[in-house]
């Protein structure tokens, strides 16, 4: 069983508002003077995908995340069960 100190909480969503480009948030790497700004800009977006990954190898786990959402800003629809396939043993 993970601790929450070993796990990265984090949302992929498509922004509405201004460019309508695929993002991500990692929530629980916010600090305090972006908190507010980047959790209200993930919740004025499109629900893509959300999850935990694990804090061992995050980076990794952030590549491939990078990597899906290049996919996702050139126009490939992806499905919530090939985006955790993709990161697989990386999620918490």
């Amino acid at each position: 069983m993970l601790f929450e100190s070993d796990k990265v909480m984090f949302e992929i969503y498509r922004e509405t508002e201004y460019t309508g480009q695929y993002r991500v948030v990692y929530f629980t790497e916010l600090q305090d003077h972006n908190k507010e700004t980047e959790i209200n800009h993930a919740m004025a977006g499109e629900h893509i995908f959300d999850g935990f990954i694990k804090n061992y190898r995050k980076d990794e786990a952030k590549e491939i995340i990078n990597a899906i959402l290049l996919r996702l800003n050139e126009g490939e629809r992806l499905a919530p069960e090939e985006i955790e396939r993709a990161l697989g043993e990386h999620m918490a």
